[in-house]
C-alpha cells in the first residue's frame, strides 16, 4: 500500500519496533473486561443524530488501521480532535467522547493504536494488559499512526490546519508526546498523563524530557489525589515547562486536589462530575484559544 502521509515522514524515527499483522480489525461493543464491572447508572450516552459516526479504516504505513471517527454531517473543514485512548482501547467510553465533541463540530478520530499487539478489550486484569499490550507499544509506532489519522482527515474533507489532541491516562502521556512531535498540533488537552517514567526501547522519552520540543501550548488536567502520578512529578512538569518551548511556556496544568485518577471517566468509580465537567469545559476552551 502506498505511503499515505509523506509530510510527516521526516518527523518520525527511525522505526526500530517490528511490524506485526493487525490482530484488531474491527472495534467491539462495551467496555473492557479489565474494568469491570462498569457503573453504568453514571455513564453518558450520547445519541448519534446529526453525526455521521462509525468504525472507519485508516490507511497506515503496513496495512489498516481500525479507527472511530465522528463529526457533525454536512459541516465542511470541521476542526480536527485526536482522541487517544486510555489503556483500555477505543471502548463505548472513548467513542461516546468522540461523538460529544462531533456534537460540538469537531471531526473526532479515535485511532485503535494497539492494533497490532493485540486487543486491550479481552484482558481481564490491568497488570496482565499492559505487560502484553502497552508494554510492548512503541511510541514511535503511535506518533506515526496519530500521523496517518491526520492525512486521513484530511482526505475526508476536514481541516488539519485547526488540528488538536486530547487523551486520558496512556493516552495523557501521549498528547504531550504527539504536541511535541507534530508541528501542525495547535492545542493539546492530557487528562491525567504520566509525565516522567525509565526509558527503553518502547518508550525513549517522557513528557518532562521533551519540554523544549512541545509546538502546541498543552493543557494538563490532573488529580491530587492519583496515586499513580505523584504530585512531585507534577510540579516537576510545571518547573520543566517554564524552561521549555515558547509552547511549553504556553502550556498550563490545573490541578483537581481532590479528585483521583480518571476522573473523567464516568463508567468508573473514580468518576468526579464536578471535575469532570469542569475540565470538560477547560478543554473546550483551550481548543477555541488555540484553534485559529
Amino acid at each position: 500500500m502506498p505511503d499515505t502521509t509523506p509530510e510527516f515522514d521526516s518527523l518520525v524515527p527511525a522505526q526500530s519496533f517490528d511490524r506485526r499483522s493487525f490482530i484488531v480489525t474491527s472495534l467491539g461493543a462495551g467496555f473492557a473486561l479489565a474494568v469491570q464491572p462498569v457503573m453504568a447508572q453514571t455513564a453518558i450516552n450520547t445519541d448519534i443524530a446529526g453525526l455521521q459516526a462509525g468504525e472507519v479504516k485508516v490507511p497506515v504505513k503496513d496495512g489498516e488501521m481500525v479507527a472511530y471517527r465522528a463529526a457533525p454531517q454536512g459541516v465542511a473543514k470541521a476542526p480536527v480532535v485526536l482522541v487517544v485512548s486510555e489503556i483500555f482501547g477505543v471502548h463505548e467510553y472513548i467513542k461516546d467522547t468522540c461523538r460529544r465533541l462531533a456534537k460540538l463540530g469537531y471531526c473526532a478520530i479515535a485511532p485503535e493504536l494497539f492494533a497490532r499487539q493485540g486487543d486491550p478489550r479481552s484482558y481481564a486484569s490491568i497488570p496482565e494488559l499492559m505487560a502484553n499490550i502497552t508494554g510492548k507499544t512503541p511510541d514511535a509506532q503511535v506518533m506515526s499512526d496519530l500521523d496517518a489519522c491526520v492525512a486521513w482527515a484530511a482526505q475526508q474533507g476536514a481541516d488539519t490546519d485547526r488540528l488538536a489532541i486530547t487523551g486520558f491516562c496512556w493516552g495523557g502521556r501521549i498528547t504531550w508526546l504527539y504536541s511535541a512531535h507534530n508541528p501542525r498540533v495547535k492545542a493539546g488537552v492530557a487528562w491525567y498523563g504520566r509525565l516522567v517514567g525509565v526509558a527503553n526501547e518502547f518508550t525513549p522519552a517522557h513528557p518532562t524530557d521533551l519540554v523544549g520540543e512541545l509546538k502546541a501550548p498543552v493543557l494538563g488536567l490532573y488529580g491530587g489525589l492519583d496515586t499513580g502520578i505523584p504530585l512531585e512529578t507534577v510540579e516537576k512538569m510545571e518547573k520543566a515547562l517554564e524552561k521549555g518551548s515558547p509552547a511549553a511556556r504556553a502550556s498550563q496544568i490545573h490541578l483537581y486536589d481532590n479528585a483521583p485518577h480518571a476522573f473523567h471517566a464516568d463508567y468508573r468509580p473514580s468518576y468526579r462530575k464536578a471535575e469532570a465537567e469542569d475540565g470538560w469545559l477547560r478543554m473546550l476552551a483551550w481548543f477555541r484559544k488555540n484553534l485559529v
